[in-house]
């Protein structure tokens, strides 16, 4: 562990749930908690901020033990979901607040609030109102007050999900430009995947109060470590391994192995892009190396989602998701995917060198 960034390890129990989560976050580096509702991330926040007492447990930051400073002497600022602006004050007001907590002189809180603005851009609207103001403009002024006290750390509550789609995506792309231009050590708790895949340096994914994973967006889209987190941060197709001999096609040969599912529930894992979809039952899957294909699957549904139509098909009776740039024309299509795209899981958890990987080498 280094003296920098963030180090934690959190225990809490709660009349319906318990908390045990240890991760760290390096300095500059802005990391999301990412999780369904009810998983622990809000509680994390809250517990790091010393908004709720930890009672077992460690909480370090640059080197300091801060699990039992009071609040306001922790160095760490939180932007809530709500915002949490005081009706009665101005922009200005509202931004300058913990600065005069901190006995600031006048003339310094004024210069300070104004470089505010100016880095959330909203230069002019000091003496407005937050009734006054759009949900992404009490954004903004929320999370310049936050950073008024110069915290060594910024913690975020889902600041974007009171607003429209639009409106997120161009006010995550500000606040990852205005942590870029201060190099805040921040902790983002999103529920969103898209946006957390958008936004962090790294991710990590909670599940019932515990860490499923933590590594880089890559990473966890690519190399999810359980079932949980596959199907959680995307979408993807869950089969049986049992449907292996049935579907495996390997143009150069026969393949010399005999596939026996591991003890235990044995799955594979593969992603919609990575399925290919043949419509022409007259011509064969336009794939060479060692794939499975699942012949004469009923097309379900074929939604248009701008960039691609989400397929859903039935072989078998297994749904299985495509992703593809043409509609199909057949009701009944040839999926292919390859093996290099497949991921197994025995009990729901990733089996690091698997047959599967051996048959594509």
């Amino acid at each position: 562990m280094t003296d920098d960034g963030l180090s934690c390890s959190l225990k809490a129990s709660y009349q319906d749930f318990n908390l045990d989560v240890s991760f760290s976050v390096k300095s500059g580096e802005l990391t999301c908690i990412i999780g369904p509702s009810g998983c622990g991330k809000s509680t994390t926040l809250q517990l790091i901020a010393g908004l709720l007492p930890l009672n077992t447990g460690s909480l370090v930051l640059n080197g300091n033990d801060i699990a039992h400073l009071s609040v306001h002497k922790r160095q760490v600022a939180m932007v809530f979901q709500d915002y949490a602006l005081f009706p009665h004050m101005s922009v200005e007001q509202n931004i300058a607040y913990p600065l005069k907590i901190r006995k600031l002189a006048r003339a310094k809180r004024k210069e300070r609030v104004s470089r505010l603005l100016s880095m959330v851009a909203l230069e002019g609207y000091q003496k407005r109102k937050s009734q006054e103001l759009s949900g992404g403009e009490r954004q903004r002024v929320a999370l310049a007050r936050a950073l008024a006290s110069d915290p060594k750390l910024l913690l975020l509550d889902e600041p974007l999900s009171a607003l429209d789609a639009k409106l997120r995506k161009h006010l995550r792309e500000e606040i990852r430009r205005i942590h870029d231009e201060t190099g805040i050590t921040t902790l983002y708790v999103t529920h969103d995947q898209e946006e957390a895949l958008a936004i962090a340096d790294r991710i990590i994914v909670m599940n019932e109060g515990s860490v499923m994973q933590e590594g880089t967006g890559e990473q966890i889209y690519n190399e999810p470590a359980n079932i949980f987190v596959a199907t959680f941060m995307g979408e993807g197709n869950t089969l049986p391994y049992s449907i292996i001999p049935k579907t495996l096609i390997n143009p150069g040969g026969v393949v010399p192995f005999v596939f026996k599912p591991k003890e235990g529930k044995h799955t594979i894992f593969f992603r919609p892009e990575h399925v290919l979809v043949q419509d022409n039952k007259n011509l064969p899957l336009a794939e060479y190396l060692v794939h499975l294909q699942f012949k004469q699957a009923e097309v379900v549904s074929c939604e248009f989602q701008g960039d691609h139509y989400r397929v859903a098909c039935n072989w078998e009776g297994f749904t299985i998701i495509s992703h593809c740039l043409q509609r199909p024309q057949a009701k009944s299509v040839t999926l292919g995917v390859r093996i290099k795209h497949i991921r197994e899981y025995v009990d729901g958890e990733s089996i690091k060198k698997t047959l599967l990987s051996s048959v594509g080498e």
